[in-house]
């Protein structure tokens, strides 16, 4: 395969690989007021009608096919599956400025590590804690208004009714391995779906279970928190005490191979007419007291993962009132923290903070 060629131009548009997609199109929607923008994906016939909307010019770019890709954009949004780091690689040689929001833990940690060897000559926000990153940001507003936080629970209501890409239950062939978490300051390996609670999340008494995200990983790194957790329960208490019981069969053990992909995801992959995007965020100071915020998007967790994406692309562009970071960050190192929930309450996103 050969190489392909994004080079960086302060005046090119802003590339959304996997711009027509559920995920991209949002951002699409969201970002087309604020600059130019190229939308990709296999398909280009698909994104016509988006493109028209929103002013933008829609090209093929299918990650699978060898063929090279080549423009000249601002920066780099990565809105759809990456799994070769083909899109990260093509920014990183070009010197642009890059986003992504669909990678989980084991993905975004060797992400890392392909940025920090290269090393980056633009900034690099790997911002796929959950929704966009969005969790991790309102983990990190509430742990400034603490000073300091030691740890942070985060519980998501996944509304089944909601719309969804083909990729947001990915978490689907995860649910097989144990993976590693901080807990007390101490690391240890976790079962997924394991140490099952009820939550209430915007007035809904929820059931939920451990789950395998991005922000378990970097918060312990970023904001020093000894303790980390996400956990993940449906709108139907019905289909998660299903899951528990086919997890408890030992389902997601033997029949992790591709041969079951298609059964895994089916699970759960039934995507609706749109719902409400719900999660809340507990956070303990590390001096002594607690906040919690819940946030919601009557928009759904596309636009609320958009949100997010939205977020990082002003951060990496230096639009966000401070100048764009050195190298790799993550979605909570934000310079502004006490900014992070009037910005997300303009773009829609209901937050309640307790």
């Amino acid at each position: 395969m050969h190489e392909d060629d994004i080079q960086a131009d302060p005046a090119g548009p802003v590339l959304v690989a996997g711009g027509y997609g559920t995920v991209g199109a949002e951002l699409a929607r969201l970002a087309a007021p604020h600059w130019p923008l190229l939308l990709t994906g296999r398909t280009p016939e698909r994104g016509r009608a988006l493109a028209e909307a929103t002013g933008a010019e829609a090209r093929r770019w299918d990650l699978a096919d060898p063929e090279p890709f080549r423009a000249r954009v601002r920066a780099v949004v990565g809105a759809v599956n990456d799994p070769d780091d083909r899109i990260l690689r093509a920014a990183l040689r070009g010197g642009v400025p890059y986003v992504d929001v669909t990678r989980w833990t084991a993905r975004l940690q060797r992400a890392a590590a392909v940025a920090a060897l290269a090393p980056p000559r633009a900034p690099v926000l790997l911002s796929s804690a959950w929704m966009g990153g969005v969790t991790a940001l309102v983990a990190a507003a509430l742990a400034d208004g603490l000073g300091g936080a030691s740890a942070v629970e985060i519980a998501v209501r996944y509304d089944l009714n909601d719309r969804a890409g083909a990729d947001s239950v990915e978490f689907m062939d995860r649910l097989g391995l144990d993976y590693e978490v901080t807990e007390g300051g101490r690391r240890r390996m976790v079962l997924p779906l394991s140490d099952a609670r009820r939550v209430t999340v915007g007035g809904h008494r929820t059931k939920v279970a451990r789950i395998d995200t991005p922000e378990q990983f970097t918060l312990p790194l970023t904001l020093g928190v000894d303790t980390a957790t996400t956990r993940i329960g449906f709108s139907s208490d019905t289909s998660t005490s299903a899951l528990l019981a086919l997890k408890r069969t030992g389902f997601f053990r033997w029949g992790r191979g591709d041969r079951f992909t298609g059964l895994r995801r089916s699970l759960l992959y039934a995507p609706g007419d749109g719902g409400e995007a719900r999660c809340r965020v507990d956070v303990r100071g590390r001096t002594g007291g607690r906040r919690s915020a819940v946030v919601s998007d009557p928009a759904g967790q596309a636009h609320l993962t958009a949100v997010g994406a939205y977020a990082g692309l002003r951060r990496v562009l230096g639009e966000d009132g401070a100048p764009p970071p050195a190298g790799l960050v993550f979605p909570e190192q934000t310079p502004a923290p006490r900014d992070v929930l009037p910005a997300l309450e303009r773009a829609g996103v209901e937050v309640d903070v307790a």
